[in-house]
This record gives structure tokens, sequence and C-alpha cells, in this order.
């Protein structure tokens, strides 16, 4: 086994968590927190506990099966917690961690980028539409 010179440890440090590198693990977080239901989550968390069926209505057209999926990835990934209360019927309350607190700032100013500049996309979809009409939806 080669050993590696300080300059290289320090280079394979830098890159440890680079996201432009395909194999980043942060890549797959970024992935994660962009996803529309993390995001309006985390932002329906903000003014504190919430119940499952509190975050069902607040969260318009969320599935049962994504919000209770997008819940449990977030707790996995430490952003969110749970706690359940033993009563009739059970009450399961999801709270943001210290973690989810951090990135809190960030989801909210991206909500808030959103609802405030949708007019100006509207228009500028509209004048690009007008322009290319076979170009409506970028394809995936």
């Amino acid at each position: 086994m080669a050993t590696k010179t300080a300059t290289q440890r320090r280079a394979e440090q830098r890159n440890a968590y680079d996201a432009y590198l395909a194999a980043c693990p942060a890549r797959k977080l970024l992935d994660r927190i962009s996803d529309k239901w993390v995001s309006l989550i985390v932002n329906a968390l903000a003014s504190g506990s919430q119940r499952y069926s509190d975050l069902s209505r607040i969260i318009a057209g969320v599935s049962q099966k994504m919000l209770t999926q997008t819940l449990r990835t977030l707790e996995r990934d430490g952003l969110v917690s749970r706690s359940v209360t033993p009563s009739v019927p059970v009450r399961v309350d999801y709270t943001l961690t210290d973690l989810g607190e951090s990135l809190l700032p960030v989801m909210v100013s991206i909500k808030a980028w959103a609802e405030s500049h949708m007019e100006q996309v509207l228009a500028a979809r509209e004048t690009y539409d007008s322009i290319q009409p076979a170009a409506t939806e970028p394809s995936r």
C-alpha cells in the first residue's frame, strides 16, 4: 500500500463532499432536500410540532403514501423527530431536530422566493412558449 503525501490527503479531503462529483454522498442529500414534499414539510414544521393529520391538511395534494415516506426519510436523515404518545387513539407528533432547524432558513427562503417570483416566472414561460411553441416543457 502506497503512502500518500500531505498534499494528496488534503486534496482527497477537499473532494470528499464535493457535490459536483458523481459518487459524492452530498449529491444524494441535495436530491433529497430539493424534493418539493421535503421543502413543504420542513416549512410546515417551522411553527413547531405537528401531528400527521395536521401536516396532511396543511400540505394540499400530498398523498398519504408520500407524506409517510417523506417523513420517514426525514427522520432517517436526522432532520425530523417522531414522538408517539400512548393514548386512544395513539398521538404521533413530528418536530424538526436541531439539524432540521439549521436547514429551515434555506427552505423558508426558497418557499418565499417561489411565492414572490411566480408572476415573473409565469410571464417568462409565456414569452418563451410564444417564441418556441414546440418546447413548452423540458423532457427528462
